[in-house]
Parts: structure tokens; sequence; C-alpha cells
């Protein structure tokens, strides 16, 4: 199940900002400032970046040109930078609480969960009414698998903002994983009721319908997840595997193979369309498709075990053996009835 992550926030200092020409004659640090939230609107993070660091030369104490330069950073993925820049906002500004959710928010993203839920709680400290940092809270409770919490910090984040779609899809999950698919499905679908385009809400009570079984239910979820996001490589996974488990091995293999065009290096799909190849008699293309498994993932165990099967029927029985051994070093239980039938295929023990 996936959890999706609350969205930090960018600190706007005035109200709706119009790009123009004028941008190159920017001067002071609250222009600068103001072009940089104008870009960062527009998804522009490099230009962004660009102006926020203009404004901190010209300021090198403006806290909220820190933040926004550490969201930037943050949604390109540069975690470590992101982190510094918040630092140094709540450094200018001990009472920054957006700069405490966002620094707690990264270092979730980053495993360090402590500090996660320490930035957090100064956050909730510092404004007892901040949704976000309750959500974020809930994110960090929820990787520790302290779900009954996860779920408190997402009401709280509710009971604040009952408009806040991502607390609602947040506890989703959390519900998911604790095995109540009925009370997470209520959740996405609130969710979606917020946000009609929220295309990881679908793709998530997808999953909540196939885990309880619906899965024609799951797929029209999935699909619709896709029609609002074409480019979903996690929607596609998950309706291949649904259409996997449902017998329609064309249409889980199309999906598969969609979702590897859109990430490369997507090893699960390639495992699990190998395993389907295995599965109609297609040899070749099973062994390929493990084999670009493992070397995406050198301690996939299960692509180990599934290309072992796929040498067995193939009667390359050195090669089945040695994958066989290192699924096992990974920690993976061998299915006896296919270590069996190696056995007396190969005629030997091991």
């Amino acid at each position: 199940m996936k959890l999706r992550n609350s969205r930090v926030r960018i600190f706007v200092l005035i109200g709706i900002l119009f790009l123009s020409t004028s941008f190159a004659y920017a001067e002071t640090a609250e222009e600068c400032l103001s072009y940089g939230i104008a870009y960062h609107q527009q998804d522009n993070l490099p230009q962004a970046i660009s102006y926020y660091t203009k404004a901190i030369e010209i300021n090198p104490d403006y806290a909220a040109a820190y933040s926004n330069r550490g969201l930037a950073y943050h949604q390109q993925g540069n975690l470590p930078q992101a982190i510094s820049d918040y630092t140094k906002a709540i450094e200018i500004n001990p009472n920054y609480a957006e700069a405490y959710s966002n620094r707690g928010f990264a270092y979730h993203q980053q495993g360090d969960l402590s500090h996660a839920i320490s930035d957090c709680t100064k956050a909730i400290e510092i404004n007892p009414d901040y949704a976000a940092a309750y959500s974020n809270r809930g994110l960090a409770y929820h990787q520790q698998g302290n779900l009954p919490q996860a779920i408190s910090e997402y009401t709280k984040a509710i009971e604040i903002n009952p408009n806040y779609a991502e607390a609602y899809s947040n506890r989703g999950a959390s519900h998911a994983k604790q095995g109540d698919f009925a009370q997470a499905v209520s959740d996405y679908t609130k969710a979606i009721e917020i946000n009609p385009n929220y295309a990881d809400a679908y793709d998530n009570r997808g999953n909540a319908y196939a885990d309880q079984g619906d899965f024609a239910q799951a797929i029209s979820d999935y699909t619709k997840a896709i029609e609002i996001n074409p480019n979903f490589v996690n929607a596609y996974n998950d309706r291949g595997f649904t259409h996997y488990i449902q017998g329609d091995f064309a249409q889980a293999v199309s999906d598969y193979t969609k979702a590897i065009e859109i990430n490369p290096n997507l090893a699960n799909a390639y495992n699990d369309r190998g395993f389907i190849y295995y599965i109609q008699g297609d040899l070749p293309r099973a062994i390929s498709d493990c084999t670009k498994a493992i070397g995406i993932n050198p301690n996939y165990a299960d692509a180990y075990d599934n290309r072992g099967n796929a040498y067995s029927m193939a009667k390359e029985y050195d090669k089945a053996w040695a994958d066989v051994h290192k699924a096992e070093e990974l920690g993976l239980v061998v299915k006896p009835g296919f270590l069996g039938a190696l056995k007396k295929g190969s005629g030997r023990d091991k």
C-alpha cells in the first residue's frame, strides 16, 4: 500500500502574483521573494531558487527566503539542501512553524523519524492549530508502525481542517495497514469528494478494494487515476497486478510494460511481468525480465526464485540451482514443490 505524503507549504507574504517582464529589475529582497514565489507557483523551481537566493544575498537574515528556497529544493528531491535551508530559517526565526513542519517532513522522507516527530511537535507547540504539522507527524508515526497514533494525528488535522484531502487519504492508508479496508475506502472516498482529481486517492482506494476482493472496482479506480495522471506508474503497476489476479495475463503484461516505459528502473514490474511470461511458457522473456529485475535490485529474492523456476523449466539446472541458493541466502523459503521438481529434473539434491 502506498502512503501519499502531506504537502509542504509555500510561505507566501503577498497575495496572488502575476508574472511580468519586470522580473529582471527586482532590486529589494521583498521583490525577489515575490518573484521567486510567482515562479514557484508556476513550478519553475530553478528560477524560483534563483530569486530566493538573490533575496538572501540582499538580506542574509530573510527567514522566509530560506524557507521557500528550502521548499523548492525539497520539491526537487534535494533533501540535504532543503533541510539546511529550513534550519537556517529556524535559526533566524525560532518561531517559524512552517519551517519546522517542512523540515520534519524532509526528515521523514530521509527515514529520520525521531527528528521528524520532534520537528512537527515543535511546529504544533508554536501553532496548535497547524493541521499540516499534525498530518506530517502522522506520516512519521505511520512509518514507525504506530498506526493508532498516526490515525489520531490525521484525525486532529481533519478536525482543524475538514477539507484536508491529504489527511483523509493518509488516514485511509493507516486504516488499510491495520486491515480495516472498509474504513480505508471511506476515508479515500472522502478525499476524492474533496478533490475529485486526487489520483493518489483513487489508486489507494483501488488497493483497498483489491484487498477486499472487489477487483472490478479496484480496476475502475486505477483506471480513473490513470485518466487523471497518464504517467502514474503506480496505478499501471497496481492495475497490472489486479489483472494478473483475475487471470487476464495479456492486460497485465500491457500494464506492466507501460509502467516500465514510464519508469525503466521498476524492478517489481519486470519481475511480475517475467512471472507471467513463465506461466505462459515464454521462458526466454521470463528469464530476461527477471534478470533485469535483479540488475536493478541485486537483493530481489523473488526475482531469483522466479528466474530459477524458468531455468528449471528450460532444463538449465545449474543456473536454476544457483538462483535457488541465492534466493535462500536472501532469506526466501523456496517452495517445496519447486525444490522437489528441480531435484528430480536435475538428478541432484542441491
